[in-house]
């Protein structure tokens, strides 16, 4: 754990964290229903939530989350795509503090347990 005040200790804390610790940075708020029903405000962002984009070049638009990248700290929504030059499109990489999850994979036993902890 990095004890520093320093922001750019900080910053480069961030960067040089394990896998296992940048999986915690990889929040997003919920959805103020299920933030009341699970008496959690964020919660972590897995394959297959449904989450709204709330700012960007697709604020508004709903989709699944497609994959979770670690590294590069960023999500893909399906039908979040935009073209390259050569005509080809890509997933748009979407950092997690611009979503809001409106519905939660619940197929993990894990996951659902840490949601009923609260």
């Amino acid at each position: 754990m990095i004890t520093s005040t320093q922001p750019r200790k900080q910053r480069g804390a961030r960067i040089r964290a394990p896998l296992h610790r940048r999986q915690k940075y990889l929040r997003a708020r919920l959805n103020p229903s299920l933030a009341k029903k699970y008496k959690h405000r964020s919660f972590q962002i897995k394959k297959g939530d449904t989450v709204k984009i709330l700012r960007g070049d697709f604020k508004g638009n709903e989709g699944k989350v497609a994959n979770v990248n670690l590294k590069q700290e960023s999500i893909h929504v399906d039908g979040i795509t935009v073209h390259k030059a050569d005509g080809s499109e890509v997933p748009r990489p979407i950092h997690p503090s611009n979503v809001m999850i409106t519905k939660l994979e619940l197929k993990d036993k894990l996951r659902a347990g840490k949601l009923k902890e609260a």
